[in-house]
């Protein structure tokens, strides 16, 4: 099994290396302009490359032959125990190689059907979490709500946000003693960045931060951008990927792809980052060509789960998307029947060629 997966690793790597010569036809404005080296630390999360089902040690060490700075471990599944023993040799082993540890899991809102329950109560989930992380060296515990399905139904998301200030509000000296940040993330459409942000603000922003994830923001109808003017003064940590937007019939289409081949303006977005979330790193989720998404929205029935919706937030949106066209696919990308294996090889195609592109373009990384 070792030796097939190292058989994997290669082959992406060497596919992720001739990518590079075809940079220049990406439409993202960023490819083959080289930028001036930037303070921003660089890292990767585990679920880049979920079809490979590292640990923790197997996961640290293919960060580091990345030579990456930060490992986002973004499920309590990537251990092999949650004994104390455990996790200070997976610590021991992180700092022997220059990796800072994030800390982080699923679900804590027990009102979404996104909870996860193996754990007990959302607030043994949560005391768990942050135990874990206070021993790994995490100054952070990413968590999140749930999804765009969270909007509907009674009290729509607005119920959800209510549940998890709840939660944590009884962790909140667990946190604070530990010295660990909960980190809650905008995943997967649930929750738009000012909804985010009123959490935030009404659990108390001394022990809650924001995950940013731009990726998600586009599900949620937002443009990245406008998600980190309002996000970044909350950020503690990230979630990185590139995205295409562009007008459908009724809407607009959206698709996460590999980093500089979407519609993102990097340098621009950088530039922002830089002065919003000193010190937060640039951590790489890499969740790239699953086939474009329609928004119909154009359509009033779509808007009934944002009753608050803000229009300049649409605004900026579409007209995001009106710049866009659809994306060609990346003739390198590895393809094939389906399987596990080829999952394997392109996510790590996927995870190794952003890497590249952060480094080589956007002079992200400390190391």
């Amino acid at each position: 099994m070792n030796e097939m997966r190292s058989t994997i690793h290669r082959r992406a790597f060497l596919a992720s290396m001739a990518a590079a010569g075809a940079a220049l036809m990406s439409p993202n404005p960023a490819r083959g302009a080289a930028a001036p080296k930037r303070n921003i630390a660089l890292g990767m999360d585990n679920f880049s490359v979920r079809a490979m089902n590292w640990k923790a040690p197997q996961l640290i060490d293919y960060a580091a032959r990345l030579n990456l700075d930060v490992l986002m471990i973004s499920d309590l599944d990537a251990y092999e125990s949650l004994e104390e023993d455990y996790l200070k040799k997976v610590k021991q082993q992180a700092d022997a190689q220059g990796i800072l540890i994030h800390a982080g899991t699923g679900g804590v809102c027990p009102t979404s059907p996104r909870f996860i329950a193996k754990y007990g109560t959302a607030e043994e989930h949560l005391a768990l979490l942050i135990r874990t992380a206070q021993t790994l060296g995490s100054p952070v515990a990413r968590c999140y709500l749930g999804t765009a399905e969270d909007r509907k139904g009674d009290g729509g998301i607005y119920r959800h946000i209510e549940s998890t200030v709840e939660v944590f509000k009884k962790v909140k000296s667990r946190a604070v003693d530990a010295n660990v940040k909960i980190a809650i993330e905008n995943h997967a459409g649930d929750m738009q960045a000012w909804e985010l942000a009123e959490l935030i603000e009404a659990a108390g922003k001394d022990y809650v931060g924001a995950t940013l994830d731009c990726g998600n923001a586009v599900w949620a109808l937002e443009s990245p951008m406008g998600n980190l003017e309002i996000l970044g003064p909350y950020a503690v940590s990230s979630g990185m990927r590139d995205c295409g937007i562009w007008e459908s019939d009724n809407g607009a289409f959206v698709e996460w792809t590999n980093m500089g081949d979407g519609h993102i303006d990097w340098n621009a977005y950088l530039d922002t980052f830089t002065k919003l979330c000193p010190g937060v790193p640039f951590v790489l989720e890499i969740i790239s060509w699953i086939g474009p998404r329609n928004y119909p929205c154009l359509e009033v029935d779509f808007w009934e789960p944002y009753p608050k919706a803000r229009a300049k937030d649409f605004a900026r949106f579409m007209a995001m998307a009106k710049k866009g066209q659809a994306l060609p696919p990346d003739p390198q990308r590895p393809t094939g029947p389906r399987s596990n294996e080829l999952s394997q090889q392109q996510q790590l195609y996927d995870l190794e060629r952003s890497v590249q592109f952060c480094k080589d373009v956007l002079g992200l990384g400390l190391k």
